[in-house]
């Protein structure tokens, strides 16, 4: 178990998937039910206790500027990306901001409704320092709503996870929130990456693990999900479920 100080918010991204959505904004500045996707996403940062948090920003960034700067809380450090450094060096460019220990990471675009206990606080009580370098909170992908394709992750029984094989299904998709070790980031690659280059040495390490939601998660790729996520939410099906 760990305490959360330090959070991030990954929201550089292009969202081209969401066109024409994302043609002039950012994804994670899209609403949802009267929010946008990276207020809502801080608003969880918040609410796990976490005082100090990254955001990231590329595609529109003065309007994530503006958006990051209406908040009185978590403290947030803007970092601007001239070059899209993908999840996995965005969050080594944040390093030095996110203080000694394990930190929080969540992607601007992740939406999700916590179960009886809080999703981040979940993932903080079963954090271990010494056995683990990642923490993801997986989804079940019977319980999604949209395309996404193989599934990303299996699960043992001790919650360490694994990459499916050929033609292998797997049984869960990654919600885009995750606690991470700053011994992740031992010698990674210099410019744009992705963490899953970071998630694979880990799982070969055995130091890859994680828990299953037990809430709801909106999978938010395209336009389409969106409007399914926004009925949804309006027709108070999602707040019936708890």
């Amino acid at each position: 178990m760990i305490t959360l100080t330090h959070g991030m918010v990954l929201a550089a991204g292009l969202g081209l998937r969401m066109r024409p959505l994302t043609a002039t904004t950012a994804k994670p500045l899209l609403m949802l039910h009267s929010r946008s996707l990276l207020d809502r996403a801080l608003d969880h940062l918040v609410e796990a206790g976490i005082e100090e948090a990254v955001v990231n920003a590329h595609w529109q960034a003065d309007k994530v500027a503006a958006t990051v700067g209406a908040r009185q809380a978590p403290r947030i450090s803007l970092q601007r990306e001239t070059v899209l450094m993908e999840t996995g060096g965005g969050v080594t460019m944040a390093l030095p901001k996110l203080g000694p220990g394990p930190f929080a990471v969540c992607n601007g675009d992740s939406v999700w409704l916590d179960g009886p206990v809080p999703a981040l606080a979940r993932l903080a009580q079963h954090f271990d320092p010494a056995q683990m370098d990642g923490l993801l909170l997986l989804v079940r992908a019977a319980q999604v709503d949209g395309e996404i394709g193989r599934g990303d992750f299996l699960l043992d029984p001790f919650g360490q996870v694994r990459r499916p094989r050929e033609r292998e299904l797997a049984p869960y998709v990654f919600a885009g929130v995750q606690i991470l070790s700053p011994g992740l980031f031992t010698e990674v690659p210099d410019g744009p990456f992705s963490l899953n280059l970071l998630y694979n040495r880990a799982i070969a390490a055995g130091r890859l693990f994680a828990v299953v939601h037990d809430g709801v998660w909106f999978h938010l790729s395209t336009p389409p999900d969106l409007e399914r996520a926004e009925a949804s939410m309006q027709a108070g099906l999602v707040r019936a479920l708890f």
